[in-house]
């Protein structure tokens, strides 16, 4: 399996959350990761970085930020031009779909983890 660069927006060091899970899971998977969340902190060796500094080399963004709280990042996320963004449970947001589709960028109403347990990541 190719290594798919991936962001994961809502980055948390919190071992119940599935952006924690997600995170072991892509690194066990082969894939390197960025962690971008307000929590300080590492997950799966990687720390966790405030989402300020554009990342240009992106293949996914995996969304594990609520819609309330996404508006802040929709420069970031587009400017960091993913090839795709993955908008996990509760993360599915209409608005956000439209600006990265009229910006090139895929999208997936779908959960990481199920992606990578079934090989469809």
């Amino acid at each position: 399996m190719a290594d798919k660069k991936t962001l994961i927006l809502g980055a948390t060091p919190d071992q119940s959350r599935y952006a924690y899970l997600a995170a072991n899971r892509l690194v066990r998977s082969g894939h390197t990761i960025v962690n971008v969340g307000i929590k300080t902190g590492e997950v799966a060796g990687v720390p966790i970085e405030k989402p300020e500094t554009i990342h240009t080399d992106i293949d996914t963004i995996t969304l594990y930020v609520g819609p309330q709280k996404q508006e802040s990042l929709y420069d970031y996320i587009i400017q960091t031009h993913p090839k795709r963004i993955i908008f996990n449970p509760g993360t599915e947001n209409s608005h956000l779909r439209r600006l990265a589709h009229e910006n090139g960028i895929a999208t997936d109403y779908a959960c990481t983890l199920v992606l990578l347990s079934i090989g469809q990541y």
